[in-house]
C-alpha cells in the first residue's frame, strides 16, 4: 500500500557549522524519553553503528561536499558514499571530501569493518554491499552502462540495517537509487533527498520524489543538519520486541481515531508494533518529545495526519517481486486456469493492494505470454481488477510511468514489448494497459470481486492483526471459483484457513480454494455488502467452544443421537450415531440436514423443524416408523435454542427410538379374547388408513419441500445476479474514473501539443529562412512567411502537389531533385537563381520522424544573394588586377 513523500514539515532549524577540528569528539546521543516499560539500555541492546548511505552522480561533487561541510557532529555514525565512476580511471573522491570534512575518508575495501566517524567510498569498478556491518565488493555483473551501484548497495542497506537504514540521494542523472529507496522505506528506514532546484542534476532526486519515497527534501547543506537531528531522537532497534505501556496504546488508539476522522479509514486492527514504528519514524522526524506531544501535533496540524495515513499504508512494492513466486505460478497455476475456460469466457483476476500498480502488470505480462504460447491462439478476454487504499496510489497506477531502474526487474525482451520509452523512463503499452482495471477500494469494508480465477494478496496480511486476517481469508474464499487459487506473499500463511485453501506451493505461498469447506462460522462478508442485500451473517462461536459446549448441553439433557443446525438447516455438529436417521444425499456434497434426512423421517422433521424455529418451544414428534414395514419407531425433538448464549440462534435436534410394544396372551375367557382380537383387527385397520394418509401427506410435503427448494434455487441466483450486477456497478464507476482520468491525460497532451506548435513555429519564424515541409505525395504539408517571397502561397494551399505552385526560382529540376532526395535518402544542396537577381542556396532532406520513418521532404531556402554579389566583386577585381599584370 502506498505512501507520499512528507516534507520537510517543519524543517530543521540551521544550526552553526562546526569548526574543523583535528580529532572530532563524539558527544552524547540525546535520547526520546520512554516510559519505563519501553525504555531500553544500552547494556541490554547492541545497537552497533549506524550506516547512512548517500548515492550521488553528475554534479554529486559540489552537493557532497556542501553535504560534509555542515554536518553537524553526531556520535554512532558512518557514511557510505556511491557515485557513478569511470571504471577506468583512479577515482580522486577520497581525496577531494578529505578538503570538506575533518572525518576520515577512506577508499572501501573488500571485508573492512565499517566503524563510527568514518566516511567509506566506493572504489571504481565495482559493487558494494554491507552485510552485518561488514562491506564487500563485488565485480559488476551489469555491462558498463547499464549498471546501478546505488541501488545496489542501498538494497543490502535496507537489509542488514532494516528500521535503522538511512538513505541519501543527491544530485545525479538517471533514477539509479529509487529501488534501494523503495526497501529502505519498506523496511522503516528514513530518506532524505536533495531539493531537485538546488541539484546540478535532478534526474535523481526528482525520480526519488515521484515515487513518494522522499521522507525529507531539502538543500545538501540543510539534508546533513535533519540527518544529525533524526539520528539524535531516532527510535531505539528492537523496540517492537518489548511489551507497550499502557500510555503508549492509549496513545496510539487516539491516533488511530485521528487518522479515521480525518480519512475515514481504520488502523486500529493493524498489528500495534508495525503502527508504533511508524509512528516513530514520524516522531523523529519531527523532533517531538513523545508520543503524547505527537497526538497534540495532529490535533494541530491535519496534514499531517494524510501524511501519516499514507505512511500506514506502507506501498512499496516492485515488478515481479519474489521471482520464484511468478515462475511457480506461471507453470502450475496459469495452464491449468486457461484450460478450464472456453473461447472468449473471460479470465477474471484480482490484486488486492495494488500500491502504484507493478504488481498488477506483472501479472498482466504473464498471463499475456501465456495466452500467446498457445496453440492455436483463443480468444480470452483478460480482467485484471487492481485496487488500493490510496487513491494517489490508483492515480500513479494509471498512468503506467515508471524509472528506468525498473529494468533491473523486468528482462530487456518485457521491456521491448509490453513497454515504451518515455522521458521519466518506461511507459506500458496500450494494450498491457487496456487490460487492467483500477479502482480504489477497502479490502476490509467494501465488497469484495467474485467469480476470480487468481486473486494475490501479497505483502499486506502482514500487517494486519491476526483477527482481521482470520476474518479475510474466508473473504477471499466466497471471491473465487471452485478450483480458484490464492497467491500471497513470501511471509504470509493462510494460518488456521487450512480448511478453506489447500497448499500447491507453499514456499511461493500459493493455495488452491478448497470445496466443502469444514468451515463451521458463516462467512463474515464487509458491511457495505451486507447493506446491499446480502444474507446477515450469524455470530457463533469457533469450533473448539462450539463443541466444548455442544457436548457439555448433550450430556446434562440428552443421550441420543442428535445434530446442531443453523436456522437454515445447515450442519454444525453431530453428537452419537445418526445413520438411521440420516444419510448423504447424492450429487453435490449437501450437510442440509432437510437432504440428510431419511424418507419416512423427512416430512416430520420438516414440519417439527418449521414449528421449533417459529414457535420458541420445544416440538416433539413420537411414533415414527424409520421404514414402511418396519416395527421400529422414534421420537423426535426439536427444539431453538437461546441458552447458553455460545449457543443461541442454532437447532438442537434429537432422536430417541421408542420402545417396542409388548406381546402376550392374557388369561380371560375365549370371549375376551375374541373381543380383543376383534378390537386388534380395528385398531390395525384404523393404523393403515392413518398410515396411508401420513403416507399421503408425507408426499404432500416433500412436493411442497420440492417447490421451495426450488423458490430457494431461484432465490440464490436472483442474489447471485444481484451480487454481478453490483459488482458491474462498481466496474463501470472504475471505468468512469479511468475514462476521467484519460480524458485529462489527453486534455494536457493537446495542451502540450500547442505549446510545442507555438515553440516550433516561432524557432522557424525567428530564423527567417523560407522552409518548406512536403508529404510523401510532395503535397504542401507545412511552410514558414519568408516562403511567400518565393512562391506565392496561402493557407489555402496545404495539401496542394508542389508541382501546382507558381516559383520564382529558376529551378527546373526541384521536382525531380525532392522525388530522389525520398528515393536514395540523401541530402542534396544546390544554389539556384530567382527573379529580381535574387540568389539562394537550396537544400533538399528527408523528414524523419522521432521513429526514424521517413515521411516527406523539408526544403528550406537561404538567401545568398549577398554572398554572390560578393563573389562577383571579387571576380572582377580579381580580373581587373589580372588585366593590369
Amino acid at each position: 500500500m502506498p505512501q507520499r513523500k512528507p516534507k520537510a514539515n517543519p524543517k530543521p532549524k540551521p544550526r552553526a557549522t562546526p569548526k574543523p577540528r583535528a580529532t572530532p569528539k563524539p558527544r552524547p546521543t540525546s535520547k526520546p524519553k520512554l516510559e519505563p516499560s519501553t525504555a531500553l539500555t544500552s547494556a541490554s541492546v547492541d545497537l552497533g553503528v549506524r550506516v547512512v548511505g548517500i548515492g550521488a552522480s553528475a554534479g554529486g561533487l559540489e552537493a557532497l561536499e556542501a553535504f560534509f561541510r555542515n554536518l553537524p557532529e553526531v556520535s554512532g555514525l558512518a557514511f557510505v558514499v556511491v557515485q557513478h565512476l569511470d571504471p577506468d580511471h583512479k577515482a580522486m573522491l577520497v581525496e577531494l571530501l578529505q578538503r570538506a570534512t575533518t572525518l576520515k575518508v577512506l577508499q572501501a575495501r573488500d571485508r573492512l569493518r565499517v566503524e563510527p566517524g568514518n566516511i567509506y567510498v566506493i572504489p571504481p569498478n565495482r559493487d558494494l554491499s554491507v552485510l552485518r556491518g561488514v562491506l564487500h565488493l563485488f565485480a559488476p555483473a551489469a555491462p558498463h552502462g547499464s549498471r546501478m551501484p546505488i541501488d545496489f548497495f542501498l538494497l543490502s542497506l535496507a537489509n542488514d540495517q532494516r528500521e535503522r537504514s538511512i538513505g541519501v540521494i543527491l544530485s545525479g542523472m538517471g533514477s539509479d537509487g529509487t529501488r534501494g529507496l523503495a526497501a529502505i522505506r519498506e523496511q522503516a528506514g528514513v530518506v532524505f533527498v536533495q531539493e531537485p532546484a538546488s541539484a546540478k542534476f535532478d534526474r535523481m532526486p526528482r525520480s526519488a520524489i515521484d515515487a513518494g519515497l522522499a521522507d525529507v527534501v531539502a538543500p545538501a547543506a540543510e539534508l546533513a543538519r535533519a540527518v544529525a537531528a533524526y539520528v539524535r531522537r531516532a527510535p531505539l532497534a528492537v523496540r517492537a520486541q518489548v511489551p507497550l505501556g499502557d500510555k503508549t496504546l492509549s496513545a496510539i488508539d487516539k491516533i488511530c481515531l485521528l487518522v479515521r476522522g480525518a480519512t475515514g479509514h481504520d488502523f486500529s486492527q493493524y498489528k500495534r508494533s508495525s503502527v508504533y514504528r511508524r509512528i516513530e519514524r514520524r516522531i523523529a522526524l519531527h523532533q517531538i518529545d513523545g508520543i503524547a506531544a505527537y497526538v497534540r501535533f495532529l490535533q494541530a496540524n491535519p496534514q499531517e495526519t494524510r501524511i501519516l495515513f499514507r505512511e500506514l499504508l506502507i506501498g512499496v512494492t516492485r515488478f515481479f517481486r519474489d521471482p520464484a513466486a511468478w515462475v511457480s505460478l506461471r507453470d502450475k497455476v496459469i495452464p491449468e486456469v486457461l484450460a478450464r475456460h472456453e473461447n472468449g469466457q473471460p479470465l477474471r483476476a484480482w490484486v488486492a493492494g495494488c500500491s502504484t500498480g507493478e504488481e498488477a502488470y506483472s501479472l498482466a505480462i504473464v498471463l499475456s505470454e501465456a495466452l500467446d504460447a498457445e496453440r492455436p491462439r483463443r480468444n480470452l478476454p483478460v480482467q485484471i481488477f487492481a485496487t488500493d487504499l490510496d487513491t494517489d496510489a490508483i492515480d500513479k497506477a494509471r498512468l503506467g510511468v515508471y524509472p528506468a531502474d525498473i529494468a533491473g526487474d523486468v528482462s530487456p525482451e518485457r521491456l521491448q514489448r509490453y513497454f515504451e520509452r518515455d522521458a521519466r523512463g518506461y511507459r506500458v503499452t496500450e494494450t498491457l494497459r487496456a487490460s487492467v482495471v483500477f479502482a480504489t477500494h477497502n479490502l476490509i469494508a467494501d465488497p469484495p470481486f467474485t467469480k476470480l480465477d487468481l486473486l494475490t494478496c501479497r505483502n499486506l496480511l502482514i500487517y494486519l492483526a491476526p483477527e482481521l486476517q482470520a476474518k479475510l481469508l474466508p473473504v477471499f474464499h466466497y471471491s473465487l471459483r471452485p478450483g480458484g487459487f490464492l497467491l500471497l506473499g513470501s511471509a504470509e500463511t493462510i494460518g488456521t484457513a487450512d480448511d478453506l485453501f489447500a497448499p500447491v506451493d507453499l514456499d511461493a505461498r500459493l493455495f488452491r480454494r478448497r470445496e466443502a469447506a469444514r468451515r463451521i462460522a458463516l462467512l463474515e462478508l464487509p458491511p457495505a455488502f451486507a447493506a446491499r442485500g446480502t444474507r446477515a451473517k450469524v455470530a457463533r462461536p469457533a469450533a473448539p467452544a462450539l463443541q466444548t459446549l455442544a457436548e457439555q448441553l448433550l450430556a446434562q439433557r440428552h443421550s441420543p443421537a442428535a445434530v446442531l443446525t443453523t436456522l437454515q438447516g445447515e450442519i454444525v455438529y453431530v453428537s452419537g450415531r445418526t445413520g438411521p436417521y440420516l444419510e448423504p444425499a447424492a450429487g453435490k456434497t449437501n450437510w442440509n440436514i432437510h437432504a440428510m434426512a431419511r424418507e419416512h423421517v423427512r416430512g416430520e422433521l420438516s414440519a417439527a423443524y418449521r414449528a421449533a424455529s417459529t414457535g420458541g418451544g420445544a416440538v416433539v414428534r413420537g411414533g415414527l416408523r424409520l421404514t414402511k414395514a418396519g416395527r421400529r419407531t422414534l421420537s423426535l425433538r426439536v427444539e431453538r435454542l437461546e441458552e447458553p448464549p455460545g449457543l443461541r440462534g442454532l437447532m438442537l435436534v434429537v432422536f430417541e427410538d421408542e420402545a417396542a410394544p409388548r406381546t402376550g396372551k392374557g388369561r380371560g375367557s375365549g370371549r375376551e379374547e375374541g373381543s380383543a382380537d376383534t378390537r386388534a383387527r380395528e385398531l390395525e385397520q384404523a393404523l393403515a388408513e392413518l398410515a396411508l394418509t401420513r403416507e399421503q401427506m408425507v408426499s404432500s410435503e416433500e412436493e411442497a419441500r420440492a417447490a421451495n427448494e426450488e423458490l430457494q434455487s431461484t432465490n440464490e441466483e436472483l442474489q447471485s445476479t444481484n451480487e454481478e450486477l453490483t459488482t458491474s456497478k462498481e466496474e463501470m464507476q472504475s471505468l468512469n474514473e479511468e475514462l476521467q482520468t484519460l480524458n485529462h491525460e489527453l486534455q494536457i497532451k493537446l495542451d502540450e501539443l500547442a505549446r510545442t506548435n507555438d515553440d516550433m513555429r516561432n524557432l522557424l519564424d525567428s530564423t527567417d529562412i523560407a522552409t518548406l515541409f512536403l508529404d510523401g505525395e510532395l503535397r504542401v504539408r507545412r511552410y514558414t512567411a519568408p516562403m511567400t517571397k518565393l512562391v506565392k502561397l496561402i493557407p489555402g494551399d496545404v495539401d496542394r502537389p508542389i508541382t501546382d505552385l507558381a516559383w520564382d526560382l529558376t529551378y527546373p529540376d526541384l521536382v525531380a531533385d525532392t522525388r530522389e532526395v525520398l528515393r536514395t535518402l540523401l541530402t542534396r544542396e544546390r544554389q539556384v537563381g530567382a527573379s529580381g537577381g535574387r540568389w539562394f542556396s537550396v537544400r533538399i532532406m528527408p523528414y524523419r520522424t522521432l521513429k526514424n520513418h521517413v515521411d516527406g521532404v523539408v526544403i528550406t531556402f537561404v538567401d545568398i544573394t549577398a554572398a554572390k554579389a560578393l563573389e562577383a566583386t571579387l571576380r572582377g577585381r580579381l580580373k581587373v588586377e589580372e588585366g593590369e599584370a
